[in-house]
Order: C-alpha cells, then structure tokens, then sequence
C-alpha cells in the first residue's frame, strides 16, 4: 500500500553517524551517509543501498543505515529482507518509531504474529500522518480478519479524524460500521424480536430507506410497546415533521411528540431546533428566535441552532447578525447547501458580491454531489428491494 509514498515519508537520514560509531570512522560514515541521502533524493535506490552497506561495513550498529535499507526493501516489496534490517534496527534504537511501523507491516504480511503488538504500538505513538494512516488501515485489516471488529472501531475513528478525504478510509470505515450495525440488529433480532427496540431498529432502517409513513408506524409500534422508549419520541417527531412540513397536521403531531420527548428525555438543543423549525412554518418568527436562541444556549456547536437563528435574522432583515451565525453554521457542517445558500443571501444584502458569488458556487458544487449521492441510494435501494420488504415483515 503506498510504497513510494511510504519510502519518501520514512527515509530520512540523519546527518551524523550513531552513538556506536568508531570515532577514527565518523568522518568517513558521515560522508557515505550524505552521499547515499543525495541518492535517494535523486531516486537512485541501488546506489543509496551501496552507501548504506558501506556504512555498516564501517559500523556495523549503524541504525540509520539498517533502518533505510529496511525501507528500500520495502519499497521493493521484498518484506522478508525488509523485516531483517528493520528488526536490526529496532534491536539497536528500539524508539525508532517509524521503523516499528514497517516492521509491523512487513511482519503482517510474512503471517507472523509479532505483527500485531508492533502495528498497535507504532499507531500508537506515530505523529507521521500519511504512515500513521497506512499502520491503522493494516491494523483494522488484522482486526477485521480476526473477527474483532470492536476493537477496529476505535482505530478507525480515529483513521477517519486525521484522513477525513481519504476514500480507502471512508471506504473501510462504512463496511465496518455497516457490518457492526447489521451483526447488532441480527442479535437484536434473534433476543428480542417483539420487542420495542427492535420496532425502533426497522423504523431506523426505513428511515435509510426512504419510507418516512412505513417508519412512523414502526415508531408508533414502538412507542405503544414502551411509551417511555428513550428517543423515540424525538425520531417520531423528526419523521413526521420530515413527511410534511408544510402540513398543520404533522406540525402538531410533531410537537405533540416534542413534548412527550422533553418529559421522558429532558430538553435539548435538537428538540428546541425543531420547535423552531415548526414556528418559522408558521411564520411566528419572535418564537422560532426563542427556540433556536435556546437551541445555541444549550449547544452553541450546533450547526442546526446557528443556521436557525440566520435563517430567523435574515427574515427579519437583519443580514449582518445573520451572518455571524451563518458563518459559523458553515464551518460546522461544511457541507449544509442551506447554511451556504442563506450566507450568500446575507452576503448580497450586506454588498459582499465576491463573497456572496463564492458561497452560491459551493451551494451548486454541493446539490449536485448529493444528488448524484442520492442517485446511487435509490439504485442501491431498488437492488436490495427484497431484503427491505422482508425486513418490514418483522414482528
């Protein structure tokens, strides 16, 4: 995976000779050791392996030199001689991080089972983030082919934090979650099939689907099974209002819901977010302030909360205290096409043409990736049609 990317990440040569050096030698070694760092820079692998040998003929301890043919060979994808020098290495500067990382590698490769104390060690202590992302992919690959998918979701976060572009790891993180989503409702299934939760859990899984009337009733089952089911009031609130949000009706079903949710779950940022949602379709815009204002007091990271009280200033005609929730909207959920849309009304109205055009580019950029997004669903949807109609079967 990444070789090159790799070699270039970890061969960097120090410019003195180790601490085991002999002194009548250190001129000599320090020599062969820049000439061999100007090879690899100029891309000449064998001739920086010759510097390198040369090296440990006058030294033989020489850690920089052991650890960079380590990472030619790996480079080659020769891992057997790649763990030698790297084990070598290791043996004389067992801190040498970035040495363990391959190490680790090389050694899942070759089956050997030192591989997984190494790779969880150097994830561990590596500030290298392109390796540091490579080790942790290895590492939830060992985890996975073991069986132990929980203890690759914690590596996989984190994965997730320092690579959140990176398609390979939003990729693996997915299936991951997917199958741990999928394995717990198979047990939830099989435990407790008419059970509450198990109402909730095929509501949830509507919801993914698409079909907000099939989960609002498994939400209801669920709720004349347990009316006290911590969440459910609020997911039923979300689905109806979702269904309809121009509709009075579902507006007070889902307040209703709110309601019941503030008395079994206690108020949140969420539930204040909707209740203004549901006033600013009712045009009572000094009460939608009121709630998406409590919405920020009680979760000022809220992107749902900060774009609230734009949307709720802008209607007011007050675009320069928008904005500043807007802003902040954006840079909480860069990819909200609403929050950037609402910047750039407030921008066009404050004389910020520049800015205003930007954010309606990004607004275009981003409808259009979810459409194409939303596209693929509905194609993976209709292939697993079957599997979904069966799943609303469930008691």
């Amino acid at each position: 995976m990444r070789l090159a990317a790799t070699i270039l990440v970890v061969a960097v040569l120090c410019s003195a000779a180790s601490p085991q050096s002999q002194e009548g030698n250190a001129g000599e070694i320090h020599a062969h050791l820049s000439t061999a760092e100007t090879a690899l820079r100029a891309g000449d692998q064998d001739a920086a392996a010759r510097e390198f040998r040369i090296v440990l003929s006058l030294d033989p301890s020489n850690s920089e030199a052991r650890m960079n043919l380590g990472v030619i060979a790996f480079g080659r994808g020769d891992c057997s001689a790649a763990a030698d020098e790297l084990r070598t290495a290791l043996h004389t500067r067992p801190a040498l991080v970035k040495a363990r990382a391959l190490l680790g590698i090389c050694e899942k490769r070759l089956a050997d089972p030192a591989a997984k104390p190494d790779l969880e060690k150097s994830f561990a202590q590596l500030d290298d983030p392109k390796l540091r992302v490579q080790v942790g992919m290895e590492l939830v690959g060992l985890y996975y082919g073991e069986g132990r998918a929980d203890n690759a979701v914690p590596v996989m976060q984190k994965l997730v934090e320092i690579a959140p572009e990176d398609p390979d790891t939003l990729f693996t993180a997915q299936r991951l979650y997917q199958e741990l989503a999928d394995d717990t409702l198979n047990k939830l299934a099989l435990i407790a099939p008419t059970s509450a939760r198990m109402q909730q859990a095929i509501a949830e899984r509507l919801i993914n689907a698409g079909d907000l009337p099939g989960a609002i009733q498994h939400y209801k089952k669920a709720l004349e099974l347990n009316p006290h089911l911590p969440g459910v009031h609020f997911e039923l609130a979300e689905a109806l209002l979702e269904s309809s949000r121009k509709d009075p009706q579902a507006q007070a079903a889902a307040e209703e819901q709110i309601q019941e949710a503030k008395q079994t779950d206690g108020d949140s940022s969420n539930l204040e977010c909707m209740l203004g949602e549901i006033a600013l379709q009712q045009n009572e815009l000094q009460q939608a302030q009121a709630h998406y204002a409590e919405a920020y007091r009680l979760n000022p990271a809220s992107p749902e909360a900060q774009l609230g009280l734009g949307r709720v200033l802008l209607t007011t005609e007050r675009p320069q205290e928008a904005r500043k929730y807007l802003q902040m909207a954006v840079q909480s959920d860069p990819l909200n096409s609403s929050a950037h849309y609402r910047l750039a009304t407030a921008d066009r109205k404050l004389g910020l043409e520049e800015e205003a055009r930007k954010e309606v580019q990004l607004t275009d950029e981003i409808r259009r990736a979810k459409d194409n997004v939303g596209l693929l669903y509905q194609q993976m949807h209709q292939q697993n049609k079957p599997e979904h109609d069966a799943g609303d079967q469930a008691p």
